[in-house]
């Protein structure tokens, strides 16, 4: 199982971060940042601790697919933590087998720290597997650009 890190600063204030990057009043800048990982990105439930948690977008086929999570915990303007535990696949919600051995109790934690209007993401990936490290190391830092570029400009 493997651990990586991402951070990036951003000139906004943590609130204003925090509502973007999780879409919270508009869905839609969650979207365009999530983009980056799938153009279709988007997620299904709410941002509650202990609420259930689909991250999901269409594959080349039209069909639904992603992560099956839960809000392990969210501190509003401080700090997520998303638990994954099963797949989407053609609409269907699988929680178990050696394709959910993948993902299952990776975390994917999101620390905000704000200092003099600007505010710092530090993005950690826990327990996924080796064969998902290039993807990840790939599309993250394209992700957090696409977030900064949202967060100061929107």
């Amino acid at each position: 199982m493997n651990q990586l890190q991402y951070t990036i600063k951003i000139n906004a204030p943590v609130n204003k971060v925090y509502d973007l990057m999780l879409g919270i009043s508009n869905k839609s800048t969650y979207e365009q940042w999530t983009a980056m990982f799938n153009p279709t990105s988007t997620y299904e439930g709410n941002w509650n601790k202990g609420s259930k948690m689909l991250f999901v977008g269409l594959d080349e086929k039209g069909n639904k697919g992603g992560m099956v999570s839960k809000i392990a915990d969210n501190i509003i303007n401080k700090y997520i933590s998303i638990r994954h535990y099963g797949l989407v696949q053609s609409n269907i919600e699988i929680t178990a087998g050696p394709e959910v051995e993948k993902w299952a109790n990776g975390f994917e934690n999101y620390t905000f720290q704000e200092n003099n209007g600007v505010t710092d993401i530090i993005v950690e990936l826990v327990g996924l597997t080796e064969d998902l490290t290039e993807y990840m190391n790939d599309s993250w830092p394209k992700a957090l650009n696409k977030l900064k570029e949202l967060c100061e400009v929107f």
